[in-house]
């Protein structure tokens, strides 16, 4: 007679016992995926946000001791309207610094380093970027660009010889427009990034940043197509964007660039490490 043959408990207790632990697996692996798919999508969704930070209001240039400057209403080519802070050069036959800021707040924030500017004698051209205080539209990689020609141009027409300023964010427009304006008197680049995606890469290496970001800003693809006279300028204790972003622009330009490194120098406090003064003795040699 044949016997019937039955699974031993201890058996069918590590079939149960397996079962559940592969479940579990895939549902957390399930749920790691739901997650990491809606950090990608609100990474995608809110990258201008992530990247242009404009600040509310801005102030009279009078209100923070700018009591020279004029607030222009500039038409760019699409009927743009961008509020531009604007003085002509005090001593005659100086350059007009064509100055391009970071990625937050307003022109008024940055009214010490304009206040240096003019009292050298020098003229200012300070435009709030599209989307920012003051100014009409939607800030993005080509239009800030493609805004930063048009006041070069303008101010070339004008008869102006221009010194092309970038800070932080502010330096991928610099860049750009030296890129195509080799006629420039000189360029600055104050805390600069071989690329914005780069910056996003370092910050979040574990999204395909590449892939995500729109408005990449690569100065590391064009820095040596400038012909411009450059000067770069990082801190050793620059957090925001490293210094071995301005290190490697400055290997990139080859001898067309002049790198100095300040120790201990931070983000947004180069002009008090003499920034301004390096760019004034450049311009005289």
């Amino acid at each position: 007679m044949a016997q019937v043959q039955t699974d031993h408990p201890h058996n069918t207790g590590h079939v149960l016992t397996s079962a559940r632990l592969k479940r579990a697996l895939i549902l957390l692996v399930a749920i790691c995926a739901a997650v990491y798919a809606a950090i990608l999508g609100y990474m995608y969704a809110n990258q201008q946000s992530l990247l242009f930070k404009p600040g509310e209001t801005l102030s009279a240039p009078a209100t923070v001791g700018l009591a020279d400057v004029e607030v222009l209403s500039l038409p760019m080519a699409d009927g743009t309207q961008l509020a531009v802070w604007t003085a002509p050069p005090a001593t005659e036959g100086a350059p007009t610094v064509l100055f391009f800021h970071g990625q937050s707040g307003s022109l008024g924030d940055r009214a010490d380093r304009m206040r240096e500017i003019l009292n050298s004698g020098f003229g200012l051209f300070a435009p709030s970027y599209r989307g920012f205080p003051g100014s009409e539209g939607t800030p993005s990689e080509p239009a800030l660009i493609g805004d930063g020609i048009q006041m070069y141009d303008r101010l070339a027409a004008a008869g102006h010889s221009v010194v092309l300023h970038g800070q932080s964010l502010g330096t991928g427009v610099a860049a750009a427009v030296a890129a195509q304006r080799p006629d420039a008197r000189l360029l600055v680049l104050e805390a600069p990034f071989t690329a914005t995606v780069d910056v996003a890469a370092e910050r979040y290496p574990f999204l395909p940043v590449s892939a995500l970001m729109k408005d990449q800003f690569a100065t590391r693809d064009l820095i040596d197509q400038v012909s411009v006279p450059t000067l770069i300028f990082h801190g050793t204790a620059d957090t925001t964007i490293p210094v071995h972003h301005g290190q490697s622009l400055a290997e990139m330009a080859g001898d067309n660039a002049q790198l100095f490194i300040i120790p201990d120098g931070m983000h947004n406090d180069l002009w008090s490490h003499g920034l301004w003064d390096q760019v004034q003795q450049a311009l005289i040699n």
